[in-house]
This record gives C-alpha cells, sequence and structure tokens, in this order.
C-alpha cells in the first residue's frame, strides 16, 4: 500500500488522475468537480445574508466563516469565506439566486470571480491598435531607464544613442514590449519636472518606434507626458499611480491605448517611510478594483487594462514576499498581471544584502513563481535571462499535460 496527497489544482488535471485509475466517462464527470476546492472570501455582505450563507453552505456540506458577532446581529455588515468544493459551489450559487438581502448579487459577484480566477485561455490587449496576444506564454517587458538616478541602471543609458542601442538589444534578446521611463521610482526619489522628463524620453520613443516593432510603453503619472509620447509612438501608459490624474484617463480613453495600473502606498519620496497594512492583500485588491471601475467608467476599455501590485512600492520586505506567494489571488479581478521585481531590494536582502549586480538569480526565482502564480507580463532588466526563464516556467505552468 502505498498514499501520498496530491496537488492538482486545475480541473483537467483532476479529470485526468481520475481517468487513470479507470473510472467511468459518466463518474468521471460527476467526480471532477468534487475534487476542486475553493476559499472564496467576499466582502460588504448584510448580517442576516450571511447566516443565510452559511446555512446553505453547511446543507451542501461546505462551510462559511463570518464574524462572530453576526450571529447576533450585532454588527451591520461582515466579511465571509466560503469554503467548499466546485460542485458545492456551484448548488450553493443557484440557491443564493433566488435569496433576498443582496444575495442575488452576491452570487453573481462570486460566479465572476471565479470565472475570471479559473481563466487560463488566449486574451489579447489592445493598444492604439497594435494588439498584444497574451495567455500563450508570459510576456517580457524590457526596461529602458533614461534617467541619471534609477536604483539599477541610472545613467546608463541616458544618451539617446545608449538608449536606443539598448532597446534594440533587448527586441534581439526577445523583448516583447519595451518599457522607457524618464523619471526614477525608486524609494526617496524627487520627483522630475515634466519638461525635464519629455526632453529625456520623446527622442527616445520617436527612435524607437522607428527602428524596432515591439509595442512602446512610456511609464509616466503626467498626463502631458503620456500624451506627447503616445503622439511619438508609444502605445502602453505604465502609470504607478493608476491614474489617479483624471486627466490620465481621459487621455488613456480617447488614445485607445493600453493601461497598467499599479498600486503605490505613498509616493516615491515617502513610500518606503514605515508603511503599514491591517490586510495587505485585501487593502490592494481593493485598490485595483477601484481603479479599475474608475478607468472603465471614464471610457477605458476592459481589454485594454492590466494591472500590477505593485512590488517595492510602499511595501516592507514581507509584504513583498506574501504579494508572491498570493499573486494568484488577483486573477479574480478579470484583468492581466504584470509584476516589476527585477534587481528589487527586497531580493537583495534574502541573499545576504547583495548589491544590485548580483541579484539576476533572485530575480529569476521571483519571475518563475511570479509566472506560476499567475502573472502574464514581467517587467525585467535582464531580458535575454528572464526570456529563457519565462519559457522554462510556461512549459511547466502553462502546457496541458498529455
Amino acid at each position: 500500500m502505498r498514499v501520498r496527497v496530491l496537488k492538482l489544482e486545475r480541473e483537467d488535471e483532476i479529470r485526468r488522475e481520475i481517468q487513470r485509475i479507470g473510472a467511468t466517462i459518466y463518474g468521471t464527470r460527476i467526480m471532477t468537480p468534487k475534487g476542486l476546492h475553493y476559499l472564496v472570501r467576499v466582502e460588504g455582505i448584510r448580517t442576516p445574508a450571511a447566516n443565510i450563507m452559511k446555512q446553505e453552505m453547511l446543507s451542501l456540506g461546505g462551510e462559511v466563516a463570518t464574524a462572530r458577532e453576526t450571529l447576533t446581529l450585532e454588527m451591520e455588515r461582515t466579511t465571509v469565506l466560503v469554503m467548499g468544493t466546485k460542485k458545492q459551489l456551484e448548488e450553493f450559487l443557484k440557491k443564493l439566486s433566488i435569496q433576498p438581502f443582496g444575495l442575488k448579487r452576491a452570487s453573481e459577484e462570486i460566479r465572476r470571480a471565479i470565472d475570471n480566477y479559473e481563466f487560463e485561455g488566449r486574451r489579447c490587449i489592445d493598444c492604439a491598435g497594435r494588439e498584444i496576444t497574451l495567455g500563450q506564454r508570459t510576456l517580457i517587458m524590457g526596461v529602458l531607464n533614461v534617467t541619471p538616478d534609477s536604483f539599477s541602471d541610472g545613467g546608463r543609458f541616458f544618451k539617446l544613442d545608449d538608449a536606443v542601442a539598448h532597446a534594440e538589444r533587448m527586441a534581439e534578446d526577445g523583448a516583447d514590449i519595451i518599457d522607457v521611463g524618464g523619471e526614477s521610482s525608486r524609494p526617496g526619489a524627487d520627483p522630475v519636472d515634466e519638461e525635464e522628463e519629455k526632453r529625456r524620453v520623446i527622442p527616445v520613443i520617436k527612435e524607437i518606434s522607428r527602428r524596432i516593432d515591439l509595442p512602446i510603453s512610456i511609464d509616466t503619472y503626467k498626463p502631458s507626458v503620456a500624451e506627447e509620447a503616445i503622439d511619438s509612438g508609444a502605445s502602453i501608459i505604465n502609470d504607478i499611480t493608476a491614474l489617479r490624474d483624471p486627466e490620465m484617463v481621459d487621455l488613456a480613453a480617447r488614445g485607445k491605448v493600453g493601461v497598467v495600473l499599479m498600486h503605490m502606498k505613498g509616493t516615491p519620496k515617502t513610500m518606503q517611510v514605515s508603511p503599514e497594512y491591517d490586510d495587505l492583500i485585501s487593502e490592494i485588491y481593493s485598490f485595483l478594483d477601484e481603479r479599475i471601475e474608475v478607468a472603465l467608467q471614464g471610457g477605458v476599455d476592459r481589454d485594454r487594462i492590466m494591472i500590477d501590485p505593485g512590488i517595492g512600492f510602499g511595501k516592507r520586505y514581507e509584504d513583498n514576499l506574501e504579494i508572491l506567494r498570493r499573486l494568484r489571488e488577483f486573477k479574480s479581478l478579470g484583468c492581466p498581471i504584470l509584476i516589476g521585481t527585477s534587481r528589487k531590494s527586497f531580493i537583495g536582502k534574502t541573499l545576504g544584502d547583495l548589491p544590485v549586480e548580483e541579484r539576476l538569480e533572485g530575480t529569476a526565482a521571483t519571475v518563475a513563481i511570479s509566472i506560476a502564480n499567475g502573472a502574464d507580463v514581467v517587467r525585467v532588466h535582464d531580458v535575454k535571462q528572464m526570456k529563457r526563464v519565462a519559457a522554462m516556467t510556461d512549459a511547466i505552468c502553462r502546457l496541458k499535460p498529455c
């Protein structure tokens, strides 16, 4: 007799394992949804609704965790955790859809989050007419800092010829997107005047767009810089403030460009001054959910939005590690995930305070785990090496087993 615990997280893997032991087609169809387990967090549920949810799920053999005060109706709203198999959840959602206290909407929102979380197919991001395909493999965004003071390569590509040559080298190494930035967002960095930022990035973007047939993203939070960059050939706005400037929302909608909405606590100048969270993942998730809604209300199409939880932007050491462990939860938002860990300080700290130039292996580990946990795009400095890491990780995580 041999016993082992299986780690099967996809429905097709569970189905195949049941078939391997010789179950019938009918039995496989019935049992597969019982092998897939979920833990779903639902916030803002009215207390009577939470009690109904608990009773309905208990009747199906699952569970709903609620605050203790929910039972005595001492609180108006609560957060609940729904626990059960896919089969139990399917029946549970049917029951909720005919219940009062807003439970019909709750059932719809839970269904939407699960569908988003499970989605593994191909999708396209429309960036001002240039299409970026996601889902088949992880895309590589190459970093081009046209700055004198970026934490990793500040000053190396400050001159136009050096910047363009580096962009061409990244394209040859397999970059899918070139991300051009003219203002350092390292911790403690001072803001740059928008005219100076334009002087740094616009000539580079014009020359790159003339020489390289790749999408270009402009890493800025200033509408005037983004607008001129788009006019010069950029087709993606990578905004560390998640379009918090209403003018940026309007520009993204009018230009029909792709956008990256990133979470940052504070500003680059202040973000690492004792950042604190009561519930890290929930706070980031709520922020991104709100910014997606603002973008949609402002006319930005959903199929142009990517999200970035903001590794290193107002995060403690342990926060960065938790985000990478739980990155897949952000798939519930229904937008592709971009992640930027390359050479960052939490890697140096983990590996014994290594300097920036010695963080290649640590970056590779974070890229691999990010892809395994749902990242669609990785933003990196070392394109050739991370392209190989992504290809290997994709072979393990994206390709369906035979």
